[in-house]
């Protein structure tokens, strides 16, 4: 989520399974120590790592209560690894971070001159939006804490009424993305996700190569109705990934790692961003660009669709060839999977048959998505759209208002998403979007750079960004206002801007073990290096740069973008 800061995700683990158990995103209730490669698996549900692993797929499903990561299994290990507590970690903000973000909005406010074209009413607001960016990026609190503390200054302060800077918390848009991880939990709670991606494994499954489409192809298929990049990553594929490469002697944190695990992580971690980017629905930073744009006055017709039919052509591209990409420049060891189809049919043979909840769960999306579809023609908003599917969920059973209420991430999105979402959209009004904009348009102006290049140079900016910072929705709120203005400064046809920076949006998600919620689930799984993830990371960003930008020219100028 599908894209969540680093803070949020600390606080989720998933709960393991082996590719013949369904579970469920669990949290975790105490804290623990860091510890070096986490796993999803617990001690006590991997049988000894010396011997052939095959049986693995067919565990028995264990009830689990709080599940919390521990180190990964070595091949020398003599004793079972063990959960370890400590005592709470301090209470309180962190003190160092807290004043680097502090500062940086004071120093703003008192000792940079305020220009003669703002008024003071929005510098000071600019002022405090800074330090609360600074603050999601240093975290001196957790994201929805510190987004609630630059709520209240703004308050306390008289920059903002208070109507004003509660008014983002009724978006349409917002409440659409906090019901997406409802809808996530619905995919993992039934295992419809589960039997969509084991099915896919049964059928493409006989080689490493084939494996890797069939993960990729199914992410793709699952990925407009489960809008969590997180939920896909973590309640999904990670475990199916894991079982698969342990059952291969592929085990996390020593040199068997690279027989397959590590490439099937790269490759499903890679070609995951492509995925979000291809449906409106797939990530819930896709709907914040879009209320985003609309805000700066693009306002893009029956949206669903219209992010479809221009991200399907660079997009398939790109989800067909990561996995060869990264299959010639990160081989596995282990090039053929004879054992995968079988063990995936035996997985499928003891889940039984599709049950009511999944009949129910794939009824009620399919719905949902006809609605994302046509609901502009009939008058029912996308928000509207996805309350009709989760209140059929809740009728009928499949979700009870206990999940809702334990979707902690739900609720802290709401939180920091609509106090960003408020702050951006105030400045927007009181002129400060349109103020940077032209000084940067004037910078380009003087370069002489027509609007393609000036695309170009943007939008690798705003890609590169990212480095600095540990979620795709956080960057979406500090920055996508800025930039999008930027480009209409600059001469950039506005639908072609906006929806570039919102493609971009995703395809960075991959770029370190931090940039994103899916990154930090693939990373913790301990089949890859930190270096291999910073060196792949910039890599494949090149490579899905070169292919959405030259694909994407002649796409979008064929469907009348530009």
């Amino acid at each position: 989520m599908e894209s969540l800061a680093l803070q949020a995700f600390s606080t989720v683990t998933t709960t393991p399974f082996s590719l013949s158990s369904r579970s469920s995103l669990h949290l975790r209730s105490r804290p623990i120590t860091k510890i070096s490669q986490p796993s999803v698996f617990p001690s006590s549900s991997i049988p000894t790592l010396r011997s052939p692993l095959k049986p693995l797929l067919l565990l028995p499903e264990r009830p689990k209560p709080l599940i919390s990561p521990i180190r990964a299994v070595s091949r020398n290990d003599s004793t079972p690894p063990t959960e370890t507590t400590t005592s709470p970690p301090p209470q309180g903000a962190k003190l160092f971070p807290l004043f680097l973000s502090v500062s940086i909005g004071l120093i703003v406010r008192f000792l940079v001159p305020k220009p003669v074209e703002v008024t003071p009413q929005a510098w000071q607001l600019l002022a405090i939006f800074l330090s609360t960016i600074a603050g999601l990026v240093l975290s001196p609190l957790p994201v929805g804490a510190w987004a609630f503390i630059g709520l209240t200054t703004s308050i306390v302060t008289k920059t903002l009424p208070f109507a004003s800077a509660f008014s983002a918390f009724t978006n349409e848009v917002i409440w659409l993305i906090v019901i997406s991880f409802f809808f996530a939990r619905g995919f993992v709670k039934t295992g419809l996700g589960d039997r969509i991606a084991t099915y896919f494994v049964k059928w493409l499954g006989k080689s490493t190569l084939g494996l890797s489409y069939g993960l990729t192809l199914s992410e793709a298929l699952i990925a407009p109705a489960m809008p969590s990049t997180t939920a896909r990553a973590g309640g999904v594929f990670l475990p199916i990934i894991k079982s698969l490469s342990l059952s291969a002697g592929s085990r996390p944190g020593d040199s068997s790692s690279k027989k397959l695990g590590s490439y099937l992580i790269q490759s499903q971690f890679q070609s995951a961003g492509n995925s979000s980017a291809l449906f409106l629905t797939a990530a819930a930073q896709n709907l914040l660009c879009l209320k985003l744009a609309e805000e700066l006055g693009i306002v893009i017709s029956s949206p669903w669709v219209s992010w479809f039919k221009a991200a399907s052509l660079p997009a398939l591209v790109s989800l067909l060839l990561t996995p060869l990409i990264l299959y010639k420049l990160y081989p596995p060891e282990t090039k053929d999977t004879p054992d995968a189809p079988a063990m995936a049919a035996k997985k499928l043979e003891n889940m039984g048959p599709v049950t009511r909840n999944e009949w129910i769960m794939v009824g009620t999306m399919l719905l949902a998505v006809a609605l994302w579809v046509c609901g502009e023609s009939l008058g029912i908003p996308s928000a509207v759209a996805a309350m009709i599917g989760l209140s059929i969920l809740l009728l009928l059973g499949v979700l009870d208002w206990n999940d809702c209420l334990s979707e902690k991430s739900a609720w802290d999105t709401l939180a920091w998403f609509a106090v960003l979402v408020g702050m951006a959209g105030q400045l927007t009004n009181l002129g400060i979007v349109s103020w940077m904009s032209g000084c940067v348009a004037k910078v380009l102006q003087s370069l002489s750079l027509s609007w393609p290049a000036a695309l170009g140079v943007l939008q690798a900016s705003y890609f590169f960004i990212h480095y600095l910072f540990a979620s795709q929705t956080g960057h979406v709120g500090a920055l996508y206002s800025a930039f999008l203005a930027m480009h209409l400064a600059a001469g950039v046809p506005g639908m072609l801007a906006a929806l570039a920076l919102a493609y971009n949006t995703n395809l960075f998600g991959a770029l370190t073990h931090y940039s994103s919620g899916q990154a930090a689930v693939y990373y913790g799984a301990g089949y890859v290096d930190l270096p291999e993830v910073f060196k792949m990371g910039f890599i494949m960003a090149s490579i899905n740069a070169i292919i959405w930008g030259v694909v994407g020219k002649f796409w979008w100028k064929f469907l009348g973008l530009y």
